[in-house]
């Protein structure tokens, strides 16, 4: 007999866990941006389709290497981004997709937060490395989570080098 109890998943996202939209690699994005690393059990890819003038994306997948709300959060978010401009993609955060998504358990937030993570450095190396230029509305500073998607890559190194994995 198991002593684990399951989770308390909300239908949508054992919904999109079992059916993920917008899942796979796209060959054609403008770009392409990580969060997690599968040393720690999380990974998000995103891909964006940016339209130049008005950048709005226009298609948007992810990856996912991680459980049932990992895969959830990153799929949620792909829907929520549809046809934004980046902008407006920026303002989403991880208490968006959390309760678009119906609310996460409190042990799997960071899978929304991950997922926010990843979309951000992916806006942020689209006006690094495409556009060259930041607009006045992207802040300086790393935002919570982006700072998250950073600690749990450094806790995975960490978990790495010690374990020699």
């Amino acid at each position: 007999m198991s002593s684990r109890i399951p989770l308390p998943y909300a239908p949508r996202v054992l919904e999109l866990f079992q059916n993920p939209q917008n899942l796979g690699r796209m060959e054609d994005a403008t770009v392409i941006a990580s969060a997690g690393s599968p040393a720690c059990g999380d990974m998000i890819a995103f891909y964006l389709k940016v339209e130049d003038k008005s950048e709005i994306i226009t298609k948007s997948s992810f990856e996912s290497y991680g459980c049932a709300s990992n895969i959830a959060a990153a799929s949620q978010l792909t829907i929520m981004i549809e046809k934004k401009t980046l902008e407006e993609a920026w303002n989403f955060t991880w208490a968006d997709v959390s309760e678009a998504l119906g609310g996460l358990p409190s042990v799997k937030t960071h899978c929304g937060s991950l997922a926010v993570g990843a979309l951000r450095r992916a806006i942020r190396t689209y006006y690094e490395e495409i556009t060259k230029a930041t607009p006045a509305w992207l802040p300086e500073e790393l935002t919570k989570d982006e700072k998250h998607a950073l600690e749990e890559e450094a806790l995975a190194e960490k978990l790495k080098k010690k374990y020699k994995l």
